[in-house]
């Protein structure tokens, strides 16, 4: 159990020690894990996060990563605490049940006890997006899953290492049922490693400082998270907002589904209900609590102060509502993967719709609203082994008070980099025939939204197996406070011949030799009314080829040299 020990016990000097320690601790294991992964989507797109937490399961540092991971690892942390009764060092659990602590299939997540002695200090979690679980499509995210068994593998919180051995048997059984074990086996010993650079840091702060001071120290952090992030709720004013936005479709025929939300702050407590969104839906959309929570955390964290420490302490003061059997608290047998991947984002764009109402300039217009997860897979006719990959897209930020979107960048709940065209090429028999900015797809307004992004894919000397998850592409990103919207999404399977067949949003298909698969992201929406956006402003847009001559309205303008050679815009 966790102690109850007031901060003023550690000495501030201690506290921020320990506190810094901890952080650094977190950020080493995640390192680790990108170093010793042996899948791209790991070790390049470094789609993975670590977390320490105290005794009693409570988030106490975190690694700067994806938002949707740590949001929901705490869930993970309490399935396992409540499932596996005789916790012992050297033990490491796992599980991706997302009805039993996690988020989706194919997010992976260890949990290992820390001990001191004999006394539980806490616990070192990894949680990593394998690009394979099994299931019905290659890369375990089919746009036309009904239920959860056809996703991949389900994993209940299960011992597969017993004091520091790992338990042969159960790795045979999950490798028995993926498409790449190789490359599984190395993906999970470096989540295993990094658990075990987070034991070791934890155990090293509680010899140096004593166990007593660490367990009072991490609660002394939560407390000083939850009175900072108190402060900072207290500036918004008090009052409700309404906001709701719909997904496209969930490719099994039902199409706009609602997620609605109202946010009510009074004084320094914040509820957030979801009630009046859609009941869950066939498709692979709905969402578990646990992505519902991360969504709702994630934006808490942005409208607030970065500087405070990422903790359990920061959610103290927020109830979240959301209606079991709905979008945003899916139950079994749901199919969920792209409740983690899309619903995820759409949340989070209506929370900021409703933010807005409340206190716009701590707001920001829509970013594209969608991770365009992509997934290709087949038999390597360079080997004749099976591969599979998983990628998300990246696409326009909205504008922000001060500042215009970025583009091509992947936003809010996913924090991932691309998968860099040399290595993807490398490691699968696919080629990038185009990786590109989209011009005129970013939102006008004071200040524009980031450009879309176009990367076309091409399997090459054989027949590959693609799914598409994608959204935003019948609904745009939306502009606020007179802005435009971005431009929505765009998939199209281009054949030899270059005739180019649209295709939905969701969708799974075969990609034969020479077919190309090109996904065009949603531009991020516009702020602002367009009639203030600064005038140099729009000429850079078009000398940098956010926008064509038609979108910027050149005829509308004209440039001016004076005799030092400095240009205006007239």
């Amino acid at each position: 159990m966790r102690q109850d020990v007031d901060e003023q016990h550690v000495d501030p000097i201690t506290l921020e020690v320990i506190r810094h320690a901890l952080a650094a601790a977190a950020e080493e294991m995640n390192v680790n894990l990108v170093r010793t992964a042996y899948g791209p989507n790991i070790k390049e797109r470094r789609d993975c996060s670590c977390a320490l937490f105290d005794a009693g399961g409570e988030l106490v540092a975190q690694a700067e990563s994806i938002p949707v991971h740590l949001g929901a690892m705490p869930y993970s942390v309490a399935a396992v605490r409540k499932k596996i009764e005789c916790f012992g060092d050297g033990d490491v659990a796992v599980v991706n049940d997302p009805f039993a602590g996690g988020a989706h299939l194919p997010d992976v997540t260890f949990v290992a006890p820390v001990f001191f002695g004999e006394r539980l200090l806490g616990y070192a979690s990894s949680r990593a997006h394998h690009s394979d679980i099994g299931g019905k499509s290659p890369g375990s995210v089919a746009g036309d899953a009904t239920e959860i068994f056809q996703e991949g593998l389900r994993i209940p919180p299960i011992l597969l290492w017993k004091r520091g051995v790992i338990r042969e048997d159960l790795l045979d059984l999950i490798l028995a049922n993926v498409r790449t074990p190789e490359e599984r086996r190395g993906d999970l010993q470096a989540q295993y490693a990094a658990c075990v650079t987070g034991v070791r840091r934890m155990v090293a702060l509680a010899q140096r400082h004593g166990a007593e001071v660490l367990t009072g120290a991490m609660q002394a952090i939560q407390d000083y998270s939850e009175r900072r992030m108190r402060e900072q709720i207290r500036r918004i004013p008090d009052g409700e907002a309404y906001f709701e936005d719909v997904l496209d479709d969930d490719g099994r025929g039902h199409r706009d589904i609602r997620i609605a939300v109202r946010v009510a702050v009074r004084g320094d407590g914040v509820c957030v209900d979801f009630r009046g969104s859609s009941p869950q839906v066939d498709g692979p959309i709905n969402a578990v609590e646990a992505v519902t929570a991360s969504a709702v955390y994630y934006v808490l964290r942005a409208i607030t102060d970065p500087s405070i420490p990422p903790n359990g302490g920061c959610y103290r003061m927020l109830t979240i509502k959301a209606p079991r059997g709905s979008i945003v608290h899916a139950l079994p047998p749901a199919a969920v993967v792209g409740g983690n991947l899309e619903t995820s984002q759409r949340i989070v764009d209506c929370l900021f719709g409703a933010i807005h109402r409340l206190c716009p300039e701590r707001s920001m217009a829509a970013c594209q609203g969608t991770m365009n997860n992509v997934t290709i897979g087949g038999a390597d006719p360079r080997s004749g082994k099976p591969y599979a990959l998983y990628e998300t897209i990246a696409g326009g930020m909205g504008g922000r008070p001060r500042s215009d979107g970025i583009d091509g960048i992947h936003t809010h709940m996913t924090n991932t980099l691309n998968t860099p065209v040399e290595a993807l090429e490398i490691a699968y028999p696919l080629r990038v025939v185009r990786y590109e900015l989209i011009a005129d797809s970013g939102g006008d307004g004071m200040y524009r939204g980031g450009m879309g992004v176009r990367r076309d894919l091409m399997p090459t000397a054989h027949t590959a197996h693609a799914s598409l998850l994608t959204d935003r592409r019948t609904h745009a990103p939306y502009g606020i406070s007179g802005g435009q919207d971005g431009a929505p999404g765009e998939n199209l399977l281009i054949n030899g011949n270059t005739q180019a067949t649209p295709l939905p949003g969701k969708v799974v298909l075969e990609l034969r030799d020479g077919d190309v698969l090109s996904i065009r992201t949603p531009g991020g929406g516009g702020l602002g009314p367009i009639g203030m956006r600064d005038p140099m402003a729009r000429e850079r847009d078009r000398i940098e080829g956010r926008v064509t001559a038609k979108r910027v309205g050149v005829g509308e303008i004209s440039l001016q040299t004076n005799e030092d050679g400095e240009r205006s815009v007239r």
